[in-house]
């Protein structure tokens, strides 16, 4: 927490990469520095949340879906990279 740093977040695409940021045997034994790990729903995250509180779940099925629709229809998905559909 030096030169200024407040809060630290940290994501991640899957909750199995959450395995990477843990200190011990368990998602509650955490760094202590993140305030909060955002993961996406692309997998279950119900048993890791209830095991960590600082896990955060996005949900990105709309994002998802409105890139398989343009793949399907031979539209540009790399648009969705500055226009998120909400």
């Amino acid at each position: 927490m030096q030169a200024g740093l407040r809060r630290r977040h940290q994501s991640v695409c899957h909750s199995d990469a959450w395995d990477l940021l843990r200190t011990g045997p368990s998602p509650a034994s955490t760094v202590p520095a993140f305030e909060a790990v955002v993961v996406t729903n692309t997998i279950p995250q119900e048993d890791k949340m209830k095991q960590c509180p600082k896990i955060q779940v996005i949900d990105i099925s709309m994002i998802l879906g409105e890139a398989i629709r343009r793949t399907h229809n031979g539209e540009s998905v790399s648009y969705l990279f500055s226009h998120v559909p909400l």
